[in-house]
């Protein structure tokens, strides 16, 4: 793959995410014809040299630009992303958005649930259940936008809060917070070796 490969790519995710299918179909659109598993593991080199932001969206994964400013290092959504597949999928829902929302001390917009590897579906449905802890937030969009700069916003954009949670999200939730917590801090020295540690130790 030449440099030039790179900069379509580029182009191409500008203000979007796309699948591996989505960047092929548009590579060859302009004229590059790259099979989908060569694609599969450029835009996964990509990611790895933090080029690009993957969230796993099943079936798929979409990759999107890093900001120049998220280069050297992974964002909340990515963290949130990898560690919420480890929850039970009843609650994958309302402890990413209470993670997100105790983390950035505000309200989560709709738009970063697909950030988080949140499905468009699982999202509906969790909104229409009646065990759903989640409600529109109290003022607009605009004004919990004001600030954001990674984000684009409208004022029509929902945006949700976190009601009142129950025990078992907030086990969900503390797991995740310690995942992230003890991947990206060095532990080395810390953890005793006789001692096998787990999450369950912190329940």
């Amino acid at each position: 793959m030449s440099d030039s490969i790179y900069l379509l790519i580029n182009d191409i995710l500008k203000g979007r995410q796309l699948s591996i299918s989505g960047v092929t179909r548009e590579l060859k659109n302009k004229g590059v014809d790259e099979h989908r598993l060569v694609m599969t593991g450029y835009l996964r080199a990509l990611k790895d040299l933090r080029k690009l932001n993957e969230v796993e969206i099943p079936p798929s994964k979409v990759y999107s630009l890093v900001e120049t400013e998220e280069a050297d290092t992974e964002d909340i959504y990515s963290l949130i992303a990898e560690n919420i597949r480890s929850v039970e999928s009843a609650y994958m829902v309302p402890v990413a958005a209470y993670v997100l929302s105790r983390t950035v001390e505000r309200p989560v917009f709709k738009e970063e649930f697909t950030r988080m590897g949140i499905g468009q579906k699982s999202l509906t449905d969790y909104l229409s259940s009646s065990d759903c802890v989640l409600k529109p937030a109290e003022k607009s969009s605009k004004e919990y936008a004001a600030g954001i700069t990674k984000l684009k916003i409208t004022s029509t954009d929902p945006v949700y809060e976190v009601g009142k949670i129950n025990e078992t999200i907030l086990k969900h939730s503390n797991c995740i917070l310690l995942k992230i917590l003890r991947n990206s801090v060095d532990l080395t020295g810390l953890i005793p070796k006789t001692k096998s540690t787990s999450l369950e130790d912190f329940s």
